[in-house]
Formats: C-alpha cells, structure tokens, sequence
C-alpha cells in the first residue's frame, strides 16, 4: 500500500507511520518540517503546509490511501487560526485527494465534536455533532468530520472518519505531561466530584484502529461515510487514575477540589480577561475544560469491532504501564516537556 499521512511527525501520526512500515507499506510523511524519527522508519518526509494545495496534490499524487492526522489541537487560541488548519487544511486534503483520485481516506476527529457539557456514558455512534461549541477545536473538527465524510462517493472516494478519545502512551507530548508539570507545581485540582469516567486510547491502538479501517474501506464498506469513537475497552476513573500513575511516580495526586460551578465560573472569567487583554497563552481554565474534567466520556467499541474489525492491541493495564515506564524515564532524564 502506499499510503499518505498528513502529520506523519506528530504523535498519532508517527505510530500509523510505524505500522505501516512494519508491514512493508510505503510511506509519504506530509508536514511542516522533515522529522528524524519518521525517516528513521524508512518513510519519505515531505515539508508542506496544509493550506498549499499544490504542493498537498504533488506529494499525494499516486497514494492509495490518505490517513489525515494534522490538526491544530488545544482548548484556547484564535478561531481563525483553527478554522485555516482543521478545516480549510482538511478541504484542501480532500481536494488534492479527489485531484489524485486516492481511492480511500481516513480522517481523524476527536470526540469533543459531539461534547454538549454533559455525561456521555458508552455513547455509540449515534450521538449527534453538538449544536453548540465552547472551543475552537471542537468547532472546527466538527466541521472538518463533515465535510471529510461528506466526500464519500465523490470520484470514487471512500472516507471514514475515527474518534480516538484521549491519546496517551509512549512520547505522549501533550496530555499527561501537563499533568504531570501541574501535579509538580501543586496546581492540579479535582474539578467536580472526582468520579467522573473516562475513555483514554493507547497510541498503539489509534494507529492500529487507523489501518484496520483503512484496510477494509472502500465503496459499499459497513464503514463508509461514517464516524466511530475509539478508546480502550475498558474506562477509568480519571481522578483515580491518575492518582494512581502519579503516586508510582513518586509526585503528589491532588487533594484540592473545585465544584464544577465554580470552575465553569473560572473559567468564564479567564476567557474573559484573556480575549480583553488579546493574551495569545492559554488561560488556566476555560469553560470547555471545566466541563471535560468534571463530566463522563465513555464510548461504545461494538460499531467499531462489527464494521471494520477494530481490535485492542494494548490493554489498560498495559496501557497504564507503558505510560508510568515512559514518564519516569523522561523525568529522570529531564526531557518532561508539554507542546
């Protein structure tokens, strides 16, 4: 298969690239620089941006499948800036796909574009995009997933669309380093009651999700045109949890706690004084955030095992290990450090 994967660096990227050349496949990594680790694994790296159509089309051009990755992540920032990235870079995608006639692309969401603010408990796929956003992110992924699945059946063109909820493991270069600089600082706090579920997905597992759908995609497919959540098979407590990983590693797990009202209301005013002051760091907290601590999100996997197959490479407990490993080696190292 040669296969095309825009932000073949970044995390979940680099582990679809890894699978993919371990089974012989061949390789274009599209980002906007050359990454090491990418052409260590034998794949070709190709500098572009996502908003050069162009160049999307020429470095695309005799793929069989696309695997859509890139996007602008985080829960503050300027809209104009997510909306370019998430979803004009994922029209421009589609178009140099159409163009190049790939016959098949998987594109990667998130769940946050169905989060209403409320619990979500082993929500299947028939949870609607929310009416209402409190972020950018969410905005524009939702409107990127649209428009990605709405290109099914276009010249040929099957799409698929894959809702990994929580990427964690190995390099993980955002989530849980955060956490970990938070619990460091004495600034992590319990927002709402604490026993709030959650799915979280093993890196390993996203991109092995990725390839199995992208295996059996094409015309007619049980998958085709369609979303589906991902995430371990088992939840987690989240405060539990990751008290438990904290304490292996010798920090703090947080006692504090903050009512959901109040952080929501924390939120409200940081967003305020932020977008006053045209301050471009992310503030503390934000509504958007407040609701994603405090609230359950848990995901049905049976439509993603019945349509394409979808199977768990790396359990919780494995999971769980492989994030404890690789943090402590990165704190002993001094190399700890959130994007």
């Amino acid at each position: 298969m040669r296969a095309f994967v825009t932000g073949g660096g970044g995390f979940l990227g680099l582990a679809i690239v890894r699978e993919l050349r371990a089974r012989g496949d061949d390789v274009t990594s599209y980002s906007r620089s050359p990454h090491a680790q990418v052409e260590a694994l034998g794949a070709r790296c190709v500098a572009g941006d996502l908003a050069d159509v162009r160049s999307l089309r020429d470095a695309m051009r005799g793929a069989d499948v696309v695997f859509h990755t890139a996007a602008k992540a985080g829960v503050w920032g300027d809209a104009r800036e997510y909306r370019k990235t998430n979803f004009d870079g994922t029209l421009n995608v589609l178009a140099a796909a159409l163009e190049n006639r790939v016959p098949k692309l998987v594109h990667t969401s998130s769940p946050s574009v169905c989060f209403d603010g409320k619990d979500h408990l082993d929500a299947s796929n028939d949870v609607p995009i929310s009416a209402r956003f409190l972020a950018e992110y969410p905005r524009s992924k939702a409107q990127a997933e649209i428009a990605a699945l709405a290109a099914n059946g276009k010249s040929g063109l099957s799409t698929c669309a894959l809702r990994p909820h929580l990427i964690v493991g190995p390099g993980d270069p955002h989530l849980l380093p955060r956490v970990v600089e938070r619990a460091r600082a004495g600034r992590l706090v319990v927002v709402g009651t604490g026993r709030n579920s959650i799915s979280i997905t093993d890196v390993t597992n996203a991109a092995h999700a990725h390839v199995q759908a992208a295996d059996r995609l094409k015309p007619g497919a049980a998958h085709a045109g369609k979303a589906y959540f991902l995430g371990q098979s088992e939840p987690v407590e989240l405060w539990t949890w990751l008290g438990a990983v904290l304490s292996r590693l010798g920090l703090p797990a947080p006692k504090r706690r903050m009512p959901l009202a109040l952080a929501y209301a924390a939120g409200w005013m940081c967003e305020g004084a932020w977008t006053l002051l045209r301050r471009a760091s992310e503030p503390p907290m934000t509504r958007f955030l407040a609701l994603q601590l405090a609230r359950s999100h848990t995901y049905d996997l049976a439509p993603a095992r019945r349509d394409f197959g979808y199977e768990e490479l790396v359990s919780l407990d494995e999971a769980t290990e492989r994030i404890i490993a690789d943090l402590a080696a990165r704190i002993a190292a001094g190399t700890l450090v959130a994007r």
